[in-house]
């Protein structure tokens, strides 16, 4: 069974996840970790808990989410996997950081697997399949264990809200229309971890969500 960690991280409060299961192997999720004390935070939980990280994974390619991507990747020994997409943001993301007066030491690692519709991404007894669901990044994809019923959705919806899409290559009504075809037509029980804010289900937001009724 698949164990969902939080870790609410940066001045963005962005929801880095860790996700282990009975075997300590475990996948690091979009590892906003900016400063040392925060990436000191994000590996010593690991340690702690005694897993084994096998796969950095990426919801999508923005500042927030990426900012300790390149020192999980150097630290664990693992390489970046995320959607094409998005891959047109790693090498803007040192200086579209300084634009907000944020200092990062350095851009994403490059993608070393492109995670497609479909694919399944393995750890431990564990299976997540991705879901490409763009339209608040064009790459933005998500993270669905069928078995477990949950979804890590990055920025696509959150409680009671959506995703901006006001960003390079966002777009509303694509947001919405894979919302609606991908993420509402899964089971009502099923939770969604958002990137920012607290978990919800797809009956909530189905039924709830302003964007979505």
């Amino acid at each position: 069974m698949i164990k969902v960690e939080t870790l609410p991280i940066n001045m963005w409060q962005e929801n880095t996840y860790i996700l282990s299961d009975e075997t300590k192997e475990c996948v690091i999720i979009d590892p906003g970790c900016l400063t040392a004390e925060e990436r000191k935070y994000v590996a010593d939980f690991i340690d702690s808990n005694g897993y084994t990280p096998v796969k950095l994974l990426q919801t999508h390619l923005h500042l927030d989410h990426v900012f300790g991507s390149a020192f999980i990747a150097e630290k664990f020994n693992l390489g970046m996997e995320a959607n094409a997409g998005d891959e047109f943001l790693i090498d803007q993301t040192v200086t579209y950081a300084q634009q907000f007066g944020v200092e990062v030491d350095k851009n994403p690692p490059a993608i070393s697997n492109y995670l497609n519709e479909g694919d399944e991404v393995t750890f431990g007894n564990s299976v997540l399949k991705v879901i490409e669901v763009p339209g608040h990044s064009p790459g933005g994809i998500t993270f669905y264990s069928e078995q477990d019923k949950i979804a890590i959705v990055g920025d696509s919806i959150f409680t009671g809200s959506i995703g901006r899409t006001d960003l390079p290559g966002g777009d509303f009504d694509t947001l919405v229309g894979n919302l609606k075809n991908k993420i509402l037509t899964l089971d009502d029980e099923v939770q969604l971890f958002p990137g920012h804010g607290p978990s919800t289900t797809v009956g909530k937001e189905r039924t709830t969500n302003p964007f979505l009724v």
